[in-house]
């Protein structure tokens, strides 16, 4: 895990009279303990993650306390699977993922449990990223809410009403025996704020008080004909009694405002942001007090159409802010209405884009456009049009001052990333005549960054471990060579069950490179059941990818540390032109660098303080040597490695530069060298705490070099950059 929370964990600990102080992801784990839930199940996704990393990490002492069971799942599937324990039982469960690319995979065990129906509360904590960046699938949960049938929770960013809806969310759950979505968007999830608190619950039922029979009704079944009972009870009581709840408690919120010929309808998630563009636009204070009547849908499916048809009442015109494509909440409003036979006006997709992150610029222009448009009783027009004409015309004057568009940054490999020198391997393998051009079929995860610049490698991209499968369709279609690339955390999560076994059963004769950095490190460096890095997992809980390749049946396996180029290009021309039939794999072995600068950093701090001798390699490139083609760069793609002026006055072209936030890979390096490229990248050794024979032979070699150099001060040599965690050697002085 990238960080933690183990300090804020204590908070969870927080009882009557108290107050809790944190991120929003953290007041959701609190709300969940206050609501007693049993067990709590997930997989880890953007913006989401930190719930399973505090839950199953930072806080097992807590959960076993309270008999929680807590449990990273294999995949999204997994875990919706778990809430099959609320079916029979009443006992109150949660789980969580990324949507809506997890609720994809989760989909199947969703429909089933929403068909049977729960007795015990059910929560899916969903990390909603439309619009924001972190998914490749622009897509909204709300579908897989009316296709199901489950309600779809989209709680006000506050605090107290996060946790006072996830409590109430189990509520609605065990009276309407249907399971409850509640999604939570980045800036929900981050969010620090302020809450007081409530003694965590022991469930009923839990690890350390058992359920005392199991429990057999064949209506719970999804089987005809109790699915036909099923779907009844949803429409005749499920969908009805949830109605009821919502009404009842309040769940949605009203706003007054003095402009009462006018409102807005929005979802929960967005109300901050409307009352943010209102006060742009001179109609909020800074406390959020708006001129126009707002109803905030906490709950957006189903809809409550007294609640609804109540607002709109004497009401000519109502904006409905809405993010994403298609526009449910505005159709249903408008059938609403209709029905209701209210001849008010809704304004939505008119005034706001049809798709796209709704965030500050688009929410006040899209809120002044109505406003202009609609005219309510005792605004002046004219301060808000000439809001958003100020902000237009700063646009236009930067765009002036800055005479082009900024370039987009796109998403990258990180620095010292150990998925970069397989495609640079890749790439170097391509130019061989005997291989050339190949198609890659691609796969979710870091490496989907191979399709950028400088590498463009990545043909399809269509799932999660689905990058095997994918190339099933066009292999024997293929003149050229067909590869596929897999992460472990893609492996694990449905590669071997899906595309591996397939490849098996079915004879594929192609290349699979499954890169084994350890971890699952799209998601936040989780631990997989592969990984053994830092010492976190007992021995007897490790299952080596190599071994679960060979229980499928995969008969051509190769290990490759991924940082000598060389030898993992010469393996890839074994593998794509090896006579031997049958699927091909080469686990390419290298741990994240970062990760393991980070748990480095505090054993070499230690040992320094010690007074141990610490060796560290530290890598440069000489000017002098350096021709300037920047082909080091294309091959290797390093955001640490860049380009400066050339210090020759006779050289015009920029050499290449290590800047210092290199990590020591020692990449650069090894392309050079397997590409055949100038010899201009040199390594250094740094040694800290020197012994004394170190010591005299430094000052010796600094003499000579002085008296050569006509200086004494050796720092005129090129400058050596980033201490490596790679190559650190350790010894007693």
């Amino acid at each position: 895990m990238e960080r933690t929370f183990a300090k804020e964990v204590e908070m969870l600990r927080r009882g009557d009279g108290e107050y809790f102080e944190g991120e929003g992801i953290l007041a959701i784990t609190k709300a969940l303990l206050q609501s007693g839930v049993s067990y709590v199940g997930g997989y880890q996704g953007a913006p989401v993650s930190h719930l399973m990393d505090v839950l199953t990490s930072d806080s097992k002492g807590l959960m076993a306390e309270l008999g929680v069971h807590t449990e990273v799942c294999a995949n999204e599937a997994a875990a919706c699977a778990m809430l099959a324990a609320s079916v029979n039982y009443p006992i109150r469960g949660a789980v969580t993922w990324k949507s809506t690319v997890g609720t994809n995979v989760a989909s199947d065990a969703l429909s089933n449990i929403a068909s049977v129906g729960v007795i015990g509360g059910s929560l899916i904590v969903l990390g909603e990223d439309y619009g924001e960046g972190s998914s490749i699938i622009q897509e909204r949960s709300h579908a897989f809410a009316m296709k199901c049938s489950v309600w779809l929770v989209d709680p006000r960013v506050n605090h107290p009403r996060i946790v006072e809806l996830v409590e109430k969310s189990f509520e609605l759950s065990e009276i309407s025996h249907t399971p409850v979505m509640m999604e939570f968007r980045i800036r929900a999830c981050h969010v620090t704020g302020r809450f007081a608190t409530k003694d965590n619950r022991k469930p009923k039922y839990s690890m350390n008080d058992k359920i005392p029979a199991p429990e057999y009704n064949l209506d719970r079944i999804a089987l005809p004909p109790s699915t036909y009972l099923q779907e009844k009870l949803k429409i005749d009581q499920r969908f009805p009694a949830a109605i009821k709840f919502i009404k009842d408690n309040g769940l949605n919120e009203f706003f007054d405002g003095d402009c009462d010929d006018v409102g807005i309808i929005c979802q929960g998630g967005l109300y901050n942001s409307v009352i943010r563009g209102l006060q742009q636009i001179g109609l909020a204070d800074p406390f959020g007090n708006s001129r126009i009547p707002i109803y905030c849908m906490n709950v957006t499916y189903p809809m409550v159409p007294e609640e609804v048809t109540d607002f709109c009442a004497g009401k000519h015109s109502v904006c409905i802010v809405e993010e994403g494509f298609p526009a449910y909440l505005e159709q249903a409003l408008n059938a609403m209405l209709r029905k209701a036979d209210l001849n008010t006006t809704i304004v939505g997709k008119d005034v706001f884009p049809m798709a796209g992150e709704y965030q500050s610029e688009v929410m006040m222009n899209g809120l002044a456009k109505f406003v202009e448009g609609a005219v309510p009783k005792g605004i002046d027009l004219a301060p808000v049009a000439a809001v958003t004409k100020a902000v237009a015309d700063n646009k236009a004057l930067a765009a002036e001052l800055l005479g082009a568009p900024i370039p987009k940054r796109p998403p990258g490999f990180c620095t010292g990333c150990p998925e970069r020198p397989v495609f640079s391997a890749l790439k170097l393998a391509q130019l061989d005549p005997e291989i050339g051009k190949m198609h890659i079929s691609a796969d979710i995860g870091c490496h989907t960054f191979s399709t950028l610049p400088p590498f463009n490698m990545g043909n399809t991209v269509t799932g999660y471990g689905l990058g095997l499968a994918s190339s099933a369709g066009v292999k024997d279609s293929m003149k050229g060579h067909t590869i596929s690339i897999m992460g472990d955390g893609g492996f694990w999560h449905n590669g071997l069950s899906t595309g591996i076994s397939g490849a098996v059963y079915n004879k594929h004769d192609n290349l699979l490179i499954i890169m084994a950095n350890g971890y699952s490190s799209a998601t936040g460096q989780q631990q997989l059941p592969s990984s053994t890095a830092g010492g976190m997992r007992l021995p007897d809980t490790v299952v080596p990818i190599e071994n679960a390749l060979k229980g499928v049946g995969v008969k051509w396996i190769k290990k490759q540390y991924t940082y000598q180029v060389g030898n993992m290009r010469n393996l890839i021309k074994e593998a794509l032109t090896s006579t031997e039939k049958g699927l091909k794999v080469i686990i390419a072995e290298a741990e994240c660098q970062i990760a393991l600068q980070r748990r480095e950093k505090p054993r070499i701090s230690k040992l320094l303080k010690s007074g141990k001798r610490v060796v560290r390699s530290r890598y440069g490139v000489d000017e002098d040597t350096c021709t300037g083609d920047h082909s080091c760069i294309l091959l290797s793609g390093c955001p640490s490695l860049s380009v400066k002026p050339n210090p020759d006055p006779l050289r015009k072209d920029p050499v290449a530069s290590v800047l210092n936030s290199c990590v020591g890979c020692g990449l650069c390096g090894e392309v050079a060298h397997a590409a055949v490229l100038c010899p201009s990248f040199y390594r250094a050794e740094r040694v800290r705490n020197p012994n004394r024979l170190e010591k005299i032979t430094h000052r010796f070699r600094t003499a000579v070099i002085g008296m050569f150099t006509g200086s004494d001060d050796p720092s005129d040599a090129p400058a050596p950059r980033q201490d490596t965690p790679e190559d650190i050697r350790v010894a007693a002085e």
